[in-house]
């Protein structure tokens, strides 16, 4: 009898975990905490530790390769089309000459951060992933500890690094299509004056919100590469589960996109606001 209690109790709590284990919000938890934990090390070793100078330039290099041409291509058509349509206003009521002062607006303030990150996260941030998430199924990663290289001082933080620094260089070559291709659509094909439209693109849009442009764009690089990163070397299951968190990247870094847009954006307007 005393033997069979014990017993029942170890058979009762290894239930109970494997009932905790299998509860998403538990799961959900865990996770969440671990990608804090994650971040915390991140940015501790990238201040404490030696920067992997060399593997930021190849990431950062990589990331340009894979992410410069979608962006181009992305801006264009979303870029011209928000400006087209707020031309049309314009023209309703006999403003296009205040074109420019829009598209100014439009692209700085919203579009040309959110285009950068987009495709870094959706082209940058996947490929960092896919390629953590092979090396982590590849028992790589586990020999780099046995031999006493932390896999996030030696691969993650240059990542990191390099996906800030893109999606800032991304944000102003998208702001420049951008704008170039609302000149183009303004001036040709709606009747804009083109003095007109140079001189008011600075009317509603000063150094402040370019910086917070630039802001904004560092801060989805940066989590979009933690983003990455994270997803990469908890890959388990094999190449089938490297596909799963390639694609939980994509959604994962989106929503936090998306969340810090909006606090980056309100916290810009209470400040601006006051002065």
């Amino acid at each position: 009898m005393n033997s069979a209690a014990p017993t029942t109790r170890g058979r009762e709590s290894e239930v109970a975990a494997a009932a905790l284990e299998n509860n998403w919000l538990a799961g959900s938890v865990r996770t969440l905490g671990g990608f804090y934990a994650f971040c915390l090390e991140t940015l501790r070793l990238l201040v404490l530790k030696r920067f992997q100078f060399r593997e930021f330039v190849d990431q950062a290099w990589f990331i340009t390769t894979v992410s410069l041409g979608p962006a181009i291509l992305v801006s264009i058509p979303l870029c011209v089309i928000i400006i087209f349509e707020v031309n049309q206003l314009l023209v309703q009521i006999g403003a296009i000459d205040l074109a420019g002062a829009g598209a100014a607006v439009a692209v700085v303030r919203e579009i040309g951060p959110m285009v950068s990150v987009l495709v870094v996260a959706g082209a940058g941030a996947t490929a960092i992933c896919a390629d953590l998430g092979s090396r982590k199924i590849r028992d790589e990663i586990d020999a780099m500890v046995t031999l006493g290289i932390n896999p996030i001082h030696r691969l993650v933080v240059p990542r990191v690094a390099a996906s800030v620094v893109v999606a800032v260089a991304l944000n102003g070559v998208v702001s420049i299509v951008g704008l170039a291709g609302g000149y183009y659509f303004s001036v040709v094909l709606q009747g804009a004056t083109p003095g007109l439209f140079v001189s008011n693109l600075t009317l509603l849009v000063g150094t402040a919100d370019f910086v917070t442009s630039e802001v904004k764009a560092a801060v989805f690089g940066l989590l979009a590469g933690l983003t990455g990163c994270y997803l990469g070397l908890n890959a388990k299951g094999g190449p089938k589960g490297v596909g799963e968190a390639v694609n939980q990247t994509v959604v994962y870094a989106f929503m936090m996109l998306f969340a810090a847009n909006s606090i980056i954006t309100l916290v810009y307007f209470q400040i601006h606001g006051t002065q």
